[in-house]
């Protein structure tokens, strides 16, 4: 089970300082878009040269023009981008076929999604990597992130990852489904030592 970090909702400065305290950690370095959207994917790059041995993710949620995109992330140094899955097939194709090229990945980001039909048909498109998001204004009416999400991929192949909210109190439950990606933002980086949360959180999934 991996630890991603997700960096969102903050500054550059704050960005670097979180991994600085972090790195030991964590597995996965998320990106976050509105990161993205406010410093372009020049922070993709320059996250990427400070932490060549982390897996980063760019989370781009493309829902169109998807190559390009897919270009975008990757040729500034992510492993992985993001494109929801509410996303034309043609669209999920084509970053699904640039990744391949580039030795890469993509997460198929399943927020609002609650067909298990849908998920099987981006399975048959040849997606294996897919993420449960419940997102922060989901979260802020109260929904996060459960273990009866899983019944969404139950039977699917390939990787799963999982956010919403997460933190050490609801972190067992996601636990147990055993999940391959735990994707955790404010509880560590909106901690008062995100060093310490970081390492908790970690210790709690069993490393």
């Amino acid at each position: 089970m991996k630890l991603q970090l997700a960096l969102d909702r903050l500054s550059r400065e704050d960005c670097l300082a979180v991994l600085r305290q972090t790195a030991p950690y964590i597995d996965w370095i998320e990106v976050g878009t509105g990161v993205i959207k406010e410093y372009g994917t020049e922070i993709i790059t320059e996250i990427r040269n400070g932490y060549p041995d982390h897996t980063i993710v760019a989370d781009m949620k493309t829902c169109d023009a998807g190559r390009h995109e897919a270009i975008q992330a990757f040729e500034a140094g992510a492993d992985v981008t993001t494109v929801m899955a509410f996303s034309a097939d043609g669209t999920i194709c084509d970053m699904i076929d640039v990744a391949r090229s580039y030795g890469t990945s993509v997460m198929i980001d399943l927020l609002n999604v609650d067909s298990a039909e849908r998920v099987k048909e981006l399975s048959a498109l040849g997606a294996d990597l897919f993420g449960l998001h419940n997102g922060k204004d989901m979260q802020a009416a109260g929904d996060h992130a459960s273990a009866s999400q899983f019944e969404l991929v139950k039977g699917i192949e390939g990787r799963v990852a999982v956010a919403g909210g997460i933190n050490e109190d609801t972190l067992p439950d996601i636990a147990a489904q055993k999940p391959d990606i735990v994707i955790v933002g404010s509880a560590i980086t909106g901690a008062g030592d995100p060093e310490k949360a970081a390492a908790r959180i970690k210790e709690l999934m069993g490393r």
